[in-house]
């Protein structure tokens, strides 16, 4: 029971872990097809502006021109002035803009950047440096102070990028740089510490539940596999009609005590003991009638000899009952006191006597055989001189 339990428990726990497991991957891949959804609308966005070699807005409060490039400004015949924003800066400005919101942030970079504000934190260059061997995006979860989940994919150059940067020496379908995608998932990483408890917590009670039932169920196994046991060694021992040992048990009984008798040189008695004309009762009454003298009469004498005392069904009418530690006159006496019992009362309205044979071991008994030829030739004596009587033989 305790390895089934210890192999269910293991595999209970590596099903909860898998599906952990499994939780966290699915939100990490949900992040990441998040940050990809984004990346590629601000490219839109890039490819859009650069599609028109950048938009001019009007340049009020607030509004600066961009320092990397030539000429950024322009004024109009109405005298308003309008300034250039290419592709990077309204990169950067959308990324400010969204920060702001609590959304999101991009961040545009490169290992050679015009613009110092552009330039990589470690994981950029790190990004950076593997998109220049051929991959193709690369994410993380960064811990620190909280949890933000960043993606990073790589911008290559297409001509029109190629005014502001050729001089760099980039030429079309080189990795320029990236833009790398961040947003806030400390509510997830909190969702996911809270389903983790709750599969933990689950499965602790799933396992204590399941274990619980096969203890229960166990343990009533057991119950009922000992009650089988009991109730085989019972028809093995035991007379099926008169629930007193039958003759195999009862013989195995009679050479353990016979044994222990001549070892420790106590007596030990026996009687024989058969029900007179127990034929008629079965031919007048039937055998029905018959098997419940026969029971009775094993209910009587159950009562009649003493605790330690082996009593036994020996044939069909015939009992016999081994006594430990008993002389000649005790042996007598039990046998007197046996046959005033079986005969004191009626048994379904039939007056039922028995004749009994005793004896008691002696030093030239070799076999349990030497006892009981001498008691059931007292029973025939006793038969032979009128029944319902005890005939003792003492040994030779």
């Amino acid at each position: 029971m305790v390895t089934v339990s210890l192999v269910i428990t293991l595999a209970l726990s590596a099903v909860f872990l898998g599906m952990a497991i499994r939780t966290r991957q699915l939100i990490s891949e949900e992040n990441v097809v998040r940050a990809r959804s984004l990346f590629n609308s601000i490219i839109l966005a890039r490819e859009w502006n650069a599609h028109y070699g950048g938009v001019f807005v009007e340049k009020k409060a607030g509004v600066s021109s961009n320092p990397y490039l030539r000429n950024p400004d322009i004024r109009t015949s109405d005298g308003k002035t309008y300034t250039k924003r290419n592709p990077a800066l309204m990169t950067r400005e959308i990324s400010e803009l969204a920060a702001r919101k609590g959304l999101f942030t991009f961040h545009i970079t490169s290992l050679k950047p015009l613009n110092p504000a552009n330039t990589a934190d470690a994981f950029e260059q790190s990004a950076l440096k593997n998109f220049e061997t051929g991959s193709a995006e690369q994410f993380m979860t960064d811990r620190a102070g909280g949890a933000l989940f960043r993606y990073m994919a790589p911008l290559f150059v297409e001509r029109p990028c190629l005014q502001c940067h050729e001089h760099q020496g980039y030429r079309i379908g080189d990795v320029r740089g990236g833009i790398s995608v961040s947003f806030d998932v400390q509510d997830v990483a909190a969702k996911i510490r809270n389903n983790t408890l709750a599969i933990i917590f689950f499965s602790f009670l799933t396992i204590l539940s399941l274990l619980g039932l096969i203890y229960y169920f166990s343990m009533r196994l057991i119950k009922k596999m000992y009650e089988a046991r009991r109730h085989i060694e019972r028809l093995a021992t035991i007379d099926g009609l008169t629930g007193v040992f039958n003759r195999r048990h009862l013989v195995s009984r009679f050479v353990v005590e016979f044994a222990r008798g001549r070892r420790h040189k106590k007596p030990l008695g026996c009687i024989i003991l058969d029900l007179d004309r127990f034929k008629n009762v079965n031919d007048t009454h039937g055998h029905l009638t018959g098997d419940k003298v026969l029971k009775e009469v094993a209910l009587r004498l159950s009562t009649s000899v003493r605790d330690y005392d082996i009593l036994g069904r020996y044939g069909g009418e015939e009992f016999l009952v081994v006594l430990p530690e008993t002389g000649v006159a005790e042996c007598t006496r039990l046998a007197e006191r046996i046959r005033s019992v079986i005969k004191e009362q009626p048994i379904e309205g039939i007056t039922v006597t028995a004749s009994l044979g005793a004896t008691v071991s002696s030093d030239r008994d070799e076999t349990i055989d030497d006892m009981v030829k001498r008691a059931d030739d007292a029973l025939y004596r006793a038969k032979d001189e009128g029944r319902d009587r005890v005939i003792f033989t003492s040994p030779a």
